[in-house]
């Protein structure tokens, strides 16, 4: 039976797990799988951790050097997260001829071409399924399952940090600031929860799909982001009443040699599948030309679900798939041309309108001229009864029209003296 050494770097949640699988069930894969893994070194500077995490101290390496050093380790796990120093040890580990398993998101879709090259320059492979989705084998669906195909979209919820907190708010009716507080207490956001409801995170996690899904290097400084931490609770209310709930979803979508890639709230219909995805819950839906439209979908975070895909992808490059399968995929060399992306301002979309406005004779023939003369027209208004002289939230739904035109439309209803505070606007899919 074959004996693969791995090494660790980085004991945080979900290094600490991976040791626990490695330490307790590594020998025993052998029957399951065809080889067995044991867990050589570990390197993790906090000391607690190493505790925590109840590795023997045998195994405890002074640092990611000597785990990089060691020629009898054969594959380097990287979990320590963010750009520095995991960039250079997973560099220096591909130079010295190992293989690489992270799921440094980040990292690979800032750094994705350098690390590729060196990669295949040295012969070696790096494997990051539990980059995007946690649990949810979805770079493999597009790398492997659906090879066949020519992807059209690629269209989903990919954090569950920013899912819990628009559950929250539509479900429980909690503000912003409430919803993500008990995220903070329950341990779905962290600290600093700048990366998840900025939509960073999930415009890394885009970045890598559509280079998988598309064959293209995407510059993901270009994508279009929006994040969630300027909604208001009235915004998703008043959607309700609508029919519709709102989600922060990755987009990406072929538009003839372009593409369209953008994350940001969007409202959904109530019977569209990704609008019944709650909680820290993941979905993402791909479709192809061949196979049609198909969703994946699963715990998109946490301990369990992120360690078990980290397994599986050092099982992956154990049994030689993974080497095999990172040389020969067009889409992790140099090769792939960089993506033209579409300017959001010539995208279409339908659009939620809420505009503050006072209660005065013609307010309403004021605004639809406005939008009349940017080419947009109004599909539904509802506003409250009005009252007289006060300030009343008047909400419309839009056709579609083109990102552009309704932009400078909000920029002039803002300017109208009927017009108080700063209008919100919402893309509408499905």
């Amino acid at each position: 039976m074959d004996q693969v050494k791995v090494g660790l770097v980085g004991l945080g949640t979900i290094g600490a797990g991976v040791a626990q699988i490695l330490l307790e069930r590594g020998r025993a894969f052998g029957p399951k799988v065809g080889v067995e893994l044991l867990l050589a070194r570990v390197a993790e500077l906090d000391r607690a951790k190493i505790r925590k995490a109840k590795v023997p101290a045998k195994l405890v390496a002074k640092n990611a050097d000597e785990i990089i050093d060691d020629p009898d380790i054969q594959i380097v796990i990287e979990l320590i997260g963010g750009i520095h120093p995991a960039r250079e040890i997973i560099l220096s580990a591909l130079k010295k001829g190992k293989h690489v398993v992270t799921a440094n998101k980040a990292l690979l879709a800032a750094h994705g071409d350098t690390i590729f090259k060196t990669a295949r320059k040295a012969g070696r492979c790096i494997s990051f399924e539990a980059s995007v989705g946690g649990g949810i084998p979805v770079i493999g669906a597009l790398r492997d399952g659906l090879a066949a195909n020519g992807i059209q979209t690629i269209f989903g919820i990919v954090n569950g940090t920013t899912n819990y907190i628009l559950t929250q708010m539509t479900q429980a009716d909690k503000t912003y600031a409430d919803a993500l507080g008990e995220a903070q207490e329950k341990g779905y956001a962290e600290a600093d929860p700048t990366a998840d409801v900025s939509g960073a995170d999930s415009t890394h996690k885009l970045a890598i799909l559509a280079r998988i899904g598309f064959g293209m290097r995407i510059d993901y400084h270009k994508i279009y982001r929006e994040g969630i931490d300027k909604i208001h609770l009235e915004d998703l209310q008043d959607a309700l009443k609508l029919g519709y709930v709102l989600k922060l979803l990755a987009i990406g979508k072929r538009q003839g040699s372009q593409l369209e890639l953008r994350v940001h709230p969007t409202l959904l219909p109530m019977d569209h599948p990704l609008a019944m995805v709650n909680g820290v819950y993941n979905a993402i839906g791909i479709s192809g030309d061949w196979v049609g439209s198909t969703m994946f979908y699963g715990r998109g975070a946490g301990r369990e679900p992120t360690t078990s895909a980290v397994v599986a992808d050092v099982i992956d490059v154990a049994l030689g798939r993974a080497p095999i399968t990172f040389s020969k995929r067009g889409c992790f060399s140099s090769k792939p041309k960089m993506a033209r992306l579409m300017d959001i301002t010539k995208i279409k979309t339908r659009y939620f309108l809420r505009i503050n406005v006072i209660d005065r004779p013609g307010v309403l023939a004021k605004i639809s001229g406005v939008l009349g003369r940017n080419e947009i027209s109004i599909a539904s208004v509802v506003q409250p009864e009005w009252r007289h002289g006060k300030l009343v939230p008047l909400v419309m739904m839009t056709h579609t029209a083109m990102s552009g035109h309704v932009r400078r439309a909000m920029r002039q209803i803002d300017c109208l003296d009927v017009v108080k505070g700063k209008s919100r606007l919402i893309r509408v899919e499905g």
